[in-house]
C-alpha cells in the first residue's frame, strides 16, 4: 500500500517519463520511441523529499510524490 508524501499535482504530458530523482525533485525527461532519442530531464517540481531507505518513491495518478514499502529477500 502506497502513502503520499508530497501533493504536487503534476499534469502529465504524452511521450514523457516521470520520476523522482536522488534529491527528491520531481523530474520530466523525453521517451526515447524509435530512432528519435530521448533524456534531457528537467526538474519541474522541487518538494525536496526526504528518502527513507526501503521505500520506492514515484509519482502516482493525481500527479503527487507518494512512496511503497520495497519487498526484498521474498520476507
Amino acid at each position: 500500500m502506497a502513502e503520499k508524501v508530497a501533493k504536487v499535482g503534476i499534469k502529465r504530458k504524452k511521450g514523457y517519463l516521470y520520476y523522482v530523482d536522488k534529491k527528491g525533485n520531481v523530474v520530466e525527461t523525453k521517451m526515447a520511441r524509435g530512432k528519435s532519442k530521448g533524456g534531457g530531464g528537467k526538474v519541474i517540481a522541487k518538494p525536496c523529499v526526504k528518502k527513507a531507505k526501503g521505500y520506492l518513491y514515484f509519482i502516482d495518478k493525481k500527479g503527487d510524490v507518494s512512496r511503497a514499502r520495497m519487498r526484498r529477500g521474498g520476507k
